[in-house]
C-alpha cells in the first residue's frame, strides 16, 4: 500500500479535524457561563483532550489498525461482539453528525454576504454541495486530499492568528481591566461551571483521532502518530486560547452571547470594517472545509473497517485501492440527509457526548492492556477520572439547560442501538 501521507499531511488532518468551526460556536456559550474565565476554561479543555489522546496514541501504536476507536475496543475485548457493534455505530454516527454540522456552518458563512443569505433552502443546498465536493476529492486521490488539506489548514491558521492579533491590538479592554475581570469572575464563578465549560469545549478538540485512521497510508507511524497528535492538540489549544482571549478583550460579552458563531465576524467588522468581517468569514470557510475533508478521510476508513467485520452492510467495505470509496459515499449521503432534515445542533450535542464517552472507553481499554502498550498507570488513571467527570458534567449541563435536547439524544441512542443490536446478532450467528 502506497505511503502517501507524511508528517505535514498527518498534522494537517489532526488540526483540520479539530479546528472545524467549534471555536466559533463555543465562545458565546463559554462567556455566558463564566465570563472572562472563558479562555482559560477552553484551554483546560485542551488538557482533557491531551489525556484522552494519550490512550489513543498508545493503542494506535500497539494495534496499528485503521479502525481506531472501534477496532481498539474490539481487539482489547475480543469476545464482546455486541459491545463492539454498539461502539462502531455510535462513533460513526457521531462523525457523520459533526460532518453535517461542519457543512452547515460552512454554508452559513459562505452565503452570509449575499442577498439570499437568510434562505434556509439555499443554505442546505450549499452545505450538501460542499460535502459532495470533498467526497469526490477523497475518492480521487489520497495524496491529492493530503495536499489540499495542507493548504487549507495552514492558511486558516495564519488567518485566525491575524484576526486574533488585530482584535488584541485594537481592543478597548486593557490588561489591568481584564485582570480585574478575571479576579472578579474567579471569585463569583463556581468551579463546577468552569469544569462544565471545559467539558462542553471538548467537542472543539474532537478530531485528533482521525490521524490513526490513516495508519495504513502514512509514513513512519511509530513516529508520526504521537508527534502529530500531541503537536496538533498543543497548537489547537494555543490557537483557541488566543482567539478566545482576543474575543473577550475586544468584543462586549453581550455581543459574544447574542451573536453566537458570528460574534468574531461582528467584532472584527466593528474594529476593521468589512475587511475584518470578510477575513473571519474566509477563515471560517477554510476551517469548516478542512474539517469536512479530514473527517471524511479518517472516519470513512473506520466505517469500512466496521463493515469488514460484518457490523455494517458489506457493500460499505468496498475499496478502490486503499480508498474506501463506498464508505465515503455512505457518509456523504447520510450527512446530506441530516442536513435536509435539519436540527443539526441537537445532533452535535450527541457528538459531544459520544466522543467523550468513547474516549473514556478507550482509556479503560488502554488500562486493561497497559503493560502491552507500555502506558503509565498514573496518566491512564487520571485520563479515566477526567473523562468520566467530563461525561457526567456534560450530561448534567444538558439536563439543566437542554432537557428536551437530552431526551432527543437518548432517543437517538435507542434508534442506533437497535441497528447495532441487529447487526451484532447477525455477526454472532455467522461466527458460530
Amino acid at each position: 500500500m502506497a505511503k502517501n501521507l507524511g508528517f505535514k499531511e498527518i498534522l494537517a488532518i489532526a488540526i483540520g479535524g479539530m479546528v472545524g468551526g467549534g471555536i466559533f460556536t463555543i465562545l458565546g456559550i463559554s462567556v455566558s457561563m463564566i465570563g472572562a474565565l472563558a479562555p482559560f476554561a477552553i484551554a483546560l479543555g485542551g488538557v482533557v483532550a491531551w489525556f484522552a489522546a494519550y490512550s489513543y496514541v498508545k493503542l494506535g501504536l500497539y494495534y496499528k489498525d485503521e479502525g481506531a476507536t472501534y477496532a481498539f475496543f474490539k481487539r482489547t475485548y475480543p469476545n464482546s461482539h455486541m459491545a463492539a457493534s454498539f461502539i462502531g455505530w455510535y462513533t460513526i454516527f457521531g462523525y457523520i453528525s459533526t460532518l453535517a454540522l461542519y457543512a452547515y456552518t460552512f454554508s452559513s458563512y459562505g452565503i452570509s454576504g449575499f442577498a439570499f443569505g437568510d434562505s434556509e433552502l439555499i443554505r442546505k443546498i450549499v452545505a450538501i454541495g460542499i460535502i459532495w465536493l470533498f467526497t469526490f476529492i477523497n475518492i480521487w486521490s489520497v495524496k491529492g486530499m493530503g495536499k489540499i488539506e495542507d493548504i487549507m489548514v495552514y492558511i486558516k491558521l495564519v488567518i485566525l492568528l491575524i484576526i486574533s492579533l488585530a482584535l488584541i491590538f485594537f481592543a478597548k479592554t486593557d490588561i489591568n481591566t481584564f485582570s480585574s475581570m478575571i479576579i472578579k469572575d474567579f471569585h463569583t464563578t463556581p468551579i463546577m461551571s468552569i469544569l462544565i465549560v471545559s467539558s462542553v469545549t471538548f467537542v472543539a478538540y474532537e478530531g485528533f483521532q482521525l490521524v490513526i485512521n490513516a495508519v495504513n497510508e502514512m509514513e513512519k507511524p511509530n513516529i508520526n502518530i504521537p508527534k502529530a497528535i500531541y503537536s496538533a492538540i498543543f497548537l489547537v489549544a494555543l490557537i483557541y486560547f488566543i482567539i478566545a482571549l482576543s474575543a473577550v478583550l475586544a468584543i462586549p460579552a453581550e455581543d459574544l452571547i447574542r451573536n453566537k458563531e458570528y460574534a468574531l465576524a461582528s467584532g472584527a467588522n466593528d474594529i476593521m470594517g468589512n475587511f475584518g468581517s470578510n477575513l473571519v468569514v474566509f477563515g471560517a470557510i477554510l476551517a469548516t472545509s478542512s474539517a469536512i475533508n479530514g473527517t471524511l478521510f479518517g472516519s470513512s476508513r473506520q466505517m469500512a473497517r466496521i463493515a469488514d467485520d460484518g457490523y455494517l452492510p458489506s457493500i460499505i467495505s468496498k475499496r478502490k485501492g486503499s480508498i474506501p470509496k463506498m464508505a465515503i459515499i455512505a457518509m456523504a449521503t447520510i450527512a446530506s440527509l441530516l442536513i435536509g432534515i435539519g436540527g443539526l445542533r441537537l445532533i452535535l450535542e450527541f457528538g459531544s457526548i459520544t466522543f467523550l464517552l468513547v474516549s473514556l472507553l478507550m482509556a479503560i481499554a488502554n488500562f486493561k492492556i497497559r503493560v502491552k502498550t507500555d502506558s503509565s498507570n498514573i496518566i491512564t488513571i487520571i485520563s479515566i477520572i477526567g473523562l468520566l467527570l467530563g461525561t457526567i458534567l456534560i450530561l448534567y449541563y444538558e439536563y439543566i439547560f437542554n432537557l428536551q435536547q437530552l431526551i432527543f439524544i437518548l432517543i437517538l441512542y435507542i434508534v442506533l442501538s437497535i441497528g447495532a443490536w441487529g447487526y451484532g446478532k447477525i455477526n454472532i450467528k455467522l461466527l458460530k
